[in-house]
């Protein structure tokens, strides 16, 4: 392989992993908790090694399917086959993020259009939840990517509100 070419692979994977670095999926969290008065959460190491764990099973099919975690962590997913294998870290929390123009924290409820849901925005910004542990991979064939991120403590319990 010519020099030059090796040199834009590197370039690539670096461009690509920095979108997807630990901090490309906490500051985010961290921004929309801090919109809401709640504290900020941490990178768990344990956490994040769940998520991996699980996003290397649906690499072979990327289906938008939720780990059982026992009830131990939070799940957020996003992604899926034949969308691209390009999405970020910051793709995923703005998506979940996104979400927040549904809920109504003054009666705890969501307003979502059928197909939509306010529970990612609600498990990103749930007080209790202090930590997380994210992951992303390229699904086989180059066909999407899955993203998870879990939650430590888990958040939307039904009936209370997340802050």
């Amino acid at each position: 392989m010519p020099p030059c070419m090796q040199y834009v692979i590197y370039a690539f994977l670096a461009v690509t992993m920095a979108q997807n670095s630990p901090e490309d999926f906490v500051n985010p969290h961290n921004a929309a908790r801090a919109a809401v008065g709640v504290g900020p959460v941490t990178w768990d190491d344990t956490v994040a090694a769940y998520a991996q764990s699980y996003a290397d099973q649906r690499r072979g099919d990327c289906q938008l399917q939720h780990s059982d975690t026992g009830g131990k962590y939070g799940e957020n997913i996003y992604g899926g086959g034949g969308y691209g294998s390009q999405w970020t870290a910051g793709d995923a929390v703005a998506a979940w993020v996104n979400e927040k123009q549904w809920y109504d924290h003054d009666s705890n409820s969501c307003s979502a259009p059928e197909g939509n849901s306010c529970l990612h925005y609600t498990q990103v910004v749930w007080r209790d939840s202090t930590a997380i542990g994210c992951a992303r991979v390229v699904c086989d064939g180059d066909d999407g990517v899955f993203i998870t991120c879990n939650y430590s403590p888990p958040g939307n319990y039904v009936g209370q509100p997340p802050y």
